[in-house]
């Protein structure tokens, strides 16, 4: 029986920064579009951003965005295009500026320009000293980002299906993406949701690890989709470690404490990242500083009965600041570390933030697959962005405010491709087979129906101990080989998970096993390349291999699930307009 289907000419999965940012660019076009949702847009979770935007406006001194390109190259450990950071690092005070006339509250100097604060890896002069980049609103920038968008898109009648869940693309025989099955999540009834084009607009997959500050919703649905329909991974073993999540909790404390002056401390009371980064001290990139503290730690000088993380002082900032700039900080440190920043410092430790690599897509947003000589291959229709893509401005390690950065630039960069794309199409949507979405829904039914097998909290909490300790701060070779062997019997019992509530009306444990199958093709990917990758860069450090091997590794790995085959293509170090910024030694 054929399945409900409802067309448009571009359909946008996931309500985020950067959906909503396509969305927006989309509807102002006039195109028809449609937006998908697990959950009400404004809680997607862009909402927990916190420390700002980066963009070099020169509002507290000067600055250029030609640093910014030589701050983030160098962040990425070189492993970043330097084509894409280039036109993401140029187009940054305009997108900026965009979103002030829309009405987002940035924060504001006296003389009315917008705020900004220093932020890790971000300097003046090609590394001379720490510059104030990032533009906030408070601790709250994403969720001030967020709400502007949604309500910039409800004035233009942006179309929302919320809380339902993509499940699955829709490709023809030709490999184009042609629609993807959803289902309501209110009601269980499934929709083929055909489209000229497809954005993916998914997030990240942050809770495949124990300890994490991503959200609940933060499951990798589009890279799963991705990896089910014989497109490749890009560059999974690069994953962030923020420094500063609440111990035992894993609850963001923004890099924005660290500038606006916040120091870190050993249990002797030292400020350690003097002698780590003399520079730029406890600003230095996320990777580094939380490799520091991990050493800290190991060394003994942890802080706490059991000497297990180091403390982050504010105190010194004064009641004033601290209320008026880092006011959620405040909150979060009361009810997850039961203790008043304005008295004492928060207990804090390196926790998964943020994933570098994704879904490949070129400058244009476009998804591409390779061929046999590593040359990429565009999926016709299909387009990704935000931290679900990999274009790759990040490289093996992503600079702090570059991920707002990048959600609304090539949001809008690919929002325009993508006009122009369906507008040169014929008028009428793409052909679907009687067939189409059956073997998605076979797959869901076939889930509902099993009887017996395992238990979808009991997988998911043993992938998450699994990531946790065989692919954290510090890896070392035959820990990753046993975590690829452990992650693929893992996989092994995901496809034998069984839920007990057959029902169809919120079926929450039926969302939940469905997210654990795309959990599973990032963790799967995340290990085989991290164990593949013999030296260390960026966020991947090797114990075994402890240097950086431009030579044999300065290339992105691309992991096919759908074979187990594991291939790489080179970077594009060639820029736009300027000159490369060749690889040089990581010291701040």
């Amino acid at each position: 029986m054929a399945l409900p289907k409802r067309s448009y000419d571009v359909l946008v999965v996931g309500a985020g920064g950067s959906g909503l940012r396509a969305a927006l660019e989309l509807s102002k076009s006039g195109v028809n579009v449609a937006v998908v949702s697990k959950v009400f847009p404004t809680r997607s979770h862009t909402v927990a951003a916190q420390g700002g935007i980066g963009a070099s406006l020169s509002n507290m001194g000067e600055d250029h965005w030609l640093w910014h390109m030589y701050d983030t190259v160098k962040g990425s450990d070189y492993l970043g295009d330097q084509d894409a950071i280039e036109f993401m690092c140029r187009e940054a005070a305009e997108v900026v500026y965009e979103l002030e006339h829309m009405g987002m509250p940035f924060d504001r100097n006296q003389d009315g320009t917008i705020y900004q604060r220093a932020f890790g890896g971000h300097t003046a002069n090609f590394g001379e000293k720490p510059v104030q980049r990032s533009c906030c609103a408070a601790d709250r920038t994403g969720h001030a980002m967020l709400h502007t968008l949604y309500q910039r898109n409800l004035a233009l009648n942006t179309y929302f299906y919320i809380e339902w869940m993509a499940i699955d693309l829709i490709m023809d025989t030709q490999g184009a993406c042609v629609g993807v099955l959803a289902m309501e999540m209110e009601t269980g009834r499934y929709m083929i949701l055909n489209a000229k084009s497809i954005i993916l607009a998914t997030g990240g997959s942050g809770r495949i690890f124990r300890s994490t500050t991503n959200a609940y919703i933060n499951t990798g649905d589009g890279m799963g989709m991705c990896a089910r329909s014989g497109i490749p991974l890009e560059d999974m073993e690069f994953w962030q470690f923020h420094p500063t999540g609440v111990s035992g909790a894993g609850v963001l404390i923004t890099e924005g404490v660290r500038g606006e002056g916040g120091i870190l401390l050993n249990a002797d009371g030292e400020r350690f990242m003097e002698r780590y980064a003399p520079t730029l001290k406890d600003l230095a990139p996320r990777d580094f500083v939380s490799r520091s503290m991990d050493q800290e730690i190991k060394e003994g000088r942890g802080c706490g009965p059991n000497k297990d993380y180091v403390f982050l002082k504010l105190s010194h900032l004064g009641e004033e600041t601290i209320m008026k700039r880092l006011p959620s900080i405040r909150e979060i440190a009361i009810r997850f570390a039961n203790v008043d920043p304005i008295k004492d410092p928060v207990p804090v430790v390196p926790t998964i933030h943020y994933q570098m690599g994704g879904i490949p897509v070129d400058i244009h947003g476009r998804v591409v697959s390779c061929d046999s000589d590593g040359r990429d291959v565009p999926v016709h229709g299909l387009y990704a962005v935000g931290e679900c893509s990999c274009v790759s401005v990040h490289g093996a390690n992503r600079l702090g405010t570059n991920s707002l950065l990048d959600l609304v630039i090539f949001g809008r960069s690919t929002a325009r491709h993508v006009a122009k794309f369906v507008s040169s199409l014929p008028d009428i949507f793409p052909d679907l087979s009687p067939s189409a979405g059956e073997e998605a829904v076979d797959r869901v039914e076939t889930l509902r129906s099993r009887s017996s097998g395992e238990g979808v909290h009991d997988v998911l909490s043993q992938i998450q101990s699994v990531m946790q300790d065989h692919c954290a701060v510090f890896r070392k070779g035959e820990l990753l080989k046993d975590g690829v062997i452990k992650i693929m019997e893992l996989a092994d019992k995901v496809n034998n998970i069984f839920i007990n509530d057959k029902s169809t009306v919120f079926n929450t444990a039926l969302v939940e096993a469905l997210e654990l199958q795309n959990m599973i093709e990032v963790a799967k990917a995340t290990m085989v390349s991290a164990e593949a990758r013999c030296e260390s860069r960026g966020a991947h450090a090797r114990q075994d291999y402890p240097d950086r091997d431009d030579g044999n590794w300065m290339k992105h790995s691309l992991y096919f699930s759908n074979t187990g085959r594991l291939t790489y293509k080179p970077v594009r170090s060639r820029p736009l307009s300027v000159d490369s910024f060749m690889p040089k030694p990581r010291v701040f």
